[in-house]
């Protein structure tokens, strides 16, 4: 194992993570043939095979399940040294580790992009993720700052408001329903719903929503991707419950209408989450100020919404 790289143990640990090689090489920004590479050399110096295949699923070998544990234990003091080294850099020429879930890419990298105006010389790192997804990465120390509608409840984290989160009914233009005012609960359950799946932000937040009557709510389809579902409402396969802020370009093209629902927008918060115990590095503090002091003007120019709309 002693020629066994950093770059080899960081891949082989993502593979394991997702138990995919495409999935890891999507995450690492990476070809899948170069991340097959990456693990055939970790292999030839581990002098095991890590990985076994049984139909088109793969799993851990025995020695590939004890590799996972030191290589994680390796990475970790890698990042610690790297954080520590950090601290000395102050905010320019820092390294900012932050990751959102899926409805925050709609206007997250434009918050990036002004943080960086700011402060030139920082260097991002910005990742996208669903709940679970990203729950992992504050677990597991790899982002410094998460950034999130429900903070985590089984973890000792700091979690702090920075901008309100609408989620609203959504329908296609020539729907019934809509120029309706006040629809009753009772009447929006006759509407077949397409929704996201469970256990993700969206699923959850609609949890909340509806209550106890989202075991009424009839579910024509669930859809585990924003922009896919989106089509299937304008294609008016059904209504849907969504971010606000995932909609502001087909509200302007007039392509989704938002319904008038007793009880609704449900208005939320995002969040910016880190470890209770994390030594934030400075650039990841100025970050986080950033947010609470400006997070919520500058979402309302990116994606605007009138919840009167």
């Amino acid at each position: 194992m002693k020629n066994a790289t950093l770059r080899q143990l960081k891949v082989f640990e993502a593979v394991a993570r997702l138990l995919s090689f495409s999935r890891a090489a999507e995450e690492l920004h990476l070809t899948q043939p170069a991340v097959s590479t990456q693990i055939r050399k970790l292999e030839e110096h581990a002098g095991n095979m890590l990985f076994e295949q049984f139909g088109k699923k793969i799993y851990l070998t025995p020695a590939g399940a004890e590799l996972l544990q030191i290589s994680r234990a390796i990475i970790q003091q890698f990042e610690a040294a790297e954080n520590a080294m950090t601290q000395f850099k102050g905010v320019s020429g820092g390294k900012l580790n932050v990751g959102v879930i899926s409805a925050g890419d709609y206007f997250f990298p434009r918050l990036l992009v002004e943080f960086a105006s700011r402060h030139r010389g920082v260097t991002l790192n910005f990742t996208v993720h669903n709940r679970e997804g990203l729950l992992t990465h504050i677990a597991e120390n790899l982002t410094d700052l998460a950034i999130m509608v429900r903070p985590p409840t089984d973890m000792d984290t700091v979690n702090q408001p920075f901008a309100p989160h609408p989620y609203v009914i959504v329908a296609a233009p020539n729907h019934p329903l809509v120029g309706e005012r006040k629809i009753s609960r009772a009447r929006l359950m006759r509407e077949p719903f397409v929704v996201r799946e469970k256990g993700t932000d969206t699923w959850n937040s609609m949890e909340e929503g509806f209550g106890g009557d989202l075991r009424d709510i009839n579910i024509a389809m669930e859809i585990p991707s924003t922009e896919t579902i989106k089509q299937a409402v304008i294609a008016g396969m059904g209504v849907s419950f969504v971010s606000a802020h995932t909609i502001s370009q087909e509200l302007k093209a007039g392509s989704l209408s938002v319904l008038d629902v007793e009880g609704f927008p449900l208005m939320l918060n995002w969040y910016v989450v880190h470890r209770r115990t994390k030594r934030l590095p400075p650039v990841a503090q100025a970050f986080k100020d950033f947010l609470l002091g400006d997070g919520a003007s500058l979402i309302a120019q990116i994606v605007p919404f009138d919840s009167a709309a």
